[in-house]
């Protein structure tokens, strides 16, 4: 995406739904190696946050996904003009997963892996925190199934949690997700960030 700003993309180009589909993820390499942005790359992820905004019947899954890529896009363009990042937009209600069971909470936890960076401070970040056994028994009953994105989504939230139980295995088990799963670029993905986080010592 490089070398092209948000105002080169011609009128019905695939380009920015491509963007808002892969959603905060697409600075991912960003965030954990801290690296700034390419500028045009921003100016492109901007435009696709600005183009689909979450209407007013959205799923809160959408809802969250948005906020998700607004908030990386707030802190990338404050880290390159030099000000402070505005944290004062208020996140999504996340009440929804109060009274999720654990299959249930383990699918939205992975439609929502955009979240699980370390050092995250939001409410869908606050429930995976306080049920790291339902996740982990989501990420098992999911490599069951063999649902590889969705066990790539879990392992990946797992990694950052405290409780998880050592006899998941989690390390095993996501490389055996990788071996099964690994073709599909977006499990291929959420594991290689749950290695990533996990080699820069994440996981507490």
């Amino acid at each position: 995406m490089s070398g092209a700003g948000a105002e080169d993309i011609p009128t019905g180009s695939l380009t920015l739904p491509a963007v808002r589909v892969v959603g905060a993820d697409l600075l991912l390499p960003q965030v954990l190696f801290r690296a700034p942005p390419d500028l045009a790359e921003l100016a492109v992820f901007r435009k696709a946050v600005e183009s689909f905004p979450p209407g007013a019947d959205a799923a809160p899954s959408v809802r969250w996904t948005h906020w998700a890529m607004r908030r990386a896009l707030r802190r990338f363009e404050a880290v390159l003009d030099g000000s402070p990042a505005d944290e004062e937009e208020q996140h999504p209600d996340a009440t929804w997963l109060d009274g999720a069971t654990w299959q249930v909470l383990t699918h939205q936890l992975a439609v929502l892996a955009p979240l699980a960076v370390p050092g995250e401070d939001c409410g869908v970040a606050e429930v995976a925190r306080g049920r790291p056994v339902d996740v982990a028994r989501g990420f098992v009953r999911a490599v069951r199934r063999r649902d590889w994105q969705q066990a790539a989504g879990a392992g990946r939230w797992l990694t950052l949690l405290d409780g998880v139980p050592k006899e998941l295995g989690l390390e095993t088990g996501l490389d055996f997700v990788d071996l099964m799963g690994g073709s599909d670029p977006r499990v291929a993905l959420q594991v290689q960030a749950a290695r990533v986080m996990r080699a820069a010592g994440a996981v507490v």
